[in-house]
């Protein structure tokens, strides 16, 4: 068991334990997301023929050469073609065709006029001025070309790409199985939240906020409750997550007090510790153990603690279970606008909100940085990274800092 190693340290030893859940194809709609396990290829252009952009009159550029506001070329109309139909007649040197938008552009035809542009008596049409050949044609394969690859292996399944998904007429799509994560909390101390508030009970709020987490991530929770802290019941709240989840997640417990529990917890489960703490701050006492190929992940009962771990070392292994290209944080850069005025013996985690200002990137921290202040991560973006030994930060500093939350949810 290592023992106090670094973030990056940690994290890479939880990466290198991930396995991949398999994957499934599923209908179009049940794919939203999800994260796509083989590159989609188009079978079909889209769009799939010439189509006009808007209403007018598809006709031959070369007949409106001579085409002036006081002598106009006339053109003889053959038929109008509203969308979803196709035009009967070929159009030549002398006819135009009426087409509506979305309809297919008739033979012959390379330049379709603005419904607006032109003058109509009868079946005459006429041109005012010259037409560039190919102007307002949306040509096959404009958006999409067939045999094209739309989707890469590894991309999350996003409203648009269903969209195009469906108008390239796929009706399935072949994910990875959704990673099941198994959710539990420690404490003597805690309670649920549709308990009457005793003395000396607090809500379990950890609880909640990682399984929220967990659903805005696109993992399924599965909710073990909470526990008290003994070492029976909880190697045996394990025991059962590991049978329903690919991770098992604790919350509470894994510090040096007597009623730390976890590790032992862990042992009497039939675990193998991998690692105990973090050289980080808040969030050090971070446990990680691995049996018959899954994970423990035991996280602090302190709930800013617990959800900066969360965010910086299980949801990047989530998101490579889950299949995802992109999962590590970027970080930036940035000229800090307040001060922070404690000194960091220990490497800090600071919650911030990334701010753009005069095409400079500015970081704002949220609020009170103490470890149970979890209104400060409701606006949280950033989290700034102050290196062990650092002084009191000052307005004005460049800090660097992990980007968190939706705002990196974009895969590359």
């Amino acid at each position: 068991m290592k023992h106090n190693i670094p973030l990056e340290e940690a994290l890479e030893l939880l990466l290198e334990k991930t396995i991949s859940p398999g994957e499934s194809s599923v209908p179009l709609i049940h794919a939203l997301g999800r994260i796509v396990s083989q590159d989609i290829v188009a079978q079909e252009n889209s769009p799939f023929f010439d189509r006009s952009p808007l209403d007018g009159y598809a006709l031959l550029a070369s007949d409106t050469g001579s085409a002036t506001s006081s002598q106009p070329v006339r053109l003889t109309v053959l038929e109008e073609i509203p969308a979803g139909y196709v035009a009967v007649s070929r159009v030549t040197s002398g006819t135009a065709i009426k087409v509506m938008t979305g309809a297919p552009i008739p033979q012959g035809a390379d330049v379709v006029v603005k419904y607006e542009e032109v003058e109509r008596k009868g079946g005459i049409v006429s041109i005012f001025k010259p037409l560039k050949s190919r102007s307002n044609v949306v040509y096959a394969g404009e958006d999409v070309k067939k045999g094209e690859v739309v989707a890469k292996q590894g991309i999350l399944v996003t409203p648009a790409l269903i969209g195009l998904l469906a108008g390239l007429g796929i009706a399935s799509v072949t994910v990875y199985h959704r990673v099941k994560v198994a959710i539990l909390s420690t404490g003597d101390e805690l309670i649920n939240i549709d308990e009457t508030l005793r003395p000396g009970k607090i809500y379990d709020s950890n609880r909640h906020t990682l399984q929220a987490r967990c659903l805005e991530l696109g993992v399924e929770p599965v909710m073990l409750g909470n526990v008290a802290d003994r070492q029976d019941q909880v190697a045996e709240r394990i025991c059962e997550g590991l049978k329903q989840a690919d991770v098992v997640i604790t919350t509470g417990g894994v510090s040096v007090g007597d009623y730390d529990v976890v590790q032992d917890a862990v042992e009497e489960a039939g675990a193998e510790i991998i690692f105990w703490k973090v050289d980080i701050k808040p969030g050090s006492p971070i446990l990680a153990a691995m049996k018959e190929q899954k994970l423990i992940i035991g996280l602090s009962g302190n709930p800013v603690a617990a959800l900066i771990t969360f965010d910086l070392l299980v949801i990047p292994l989530l998101k490579k279970m889950m299949g995802r290209r992109k999962y590590l944080y970027s970080k930036i850069q940035g000229a800090l606008l307040d001060g922070f005025i404690k000194s960091s013996e220990q490497r800090r985690f600071l919650r911030a909100r990334m701010l753009v200002g005069n095409e400079k990137i500015l970081v704002r921290l949220t609020g009170i940085q103490n470890n149970s202040a979890l209104k400060s991560m409701m606006e949280c973006n950033l989290f700034v990274d102050v290196p062990a030994g650092s002084g009191p930060l000052n307005p004005g500093d460049v800090v660097s800092a992990y980007v968190i939350g939706s705002i990196d949810n974009v895969d590359e």
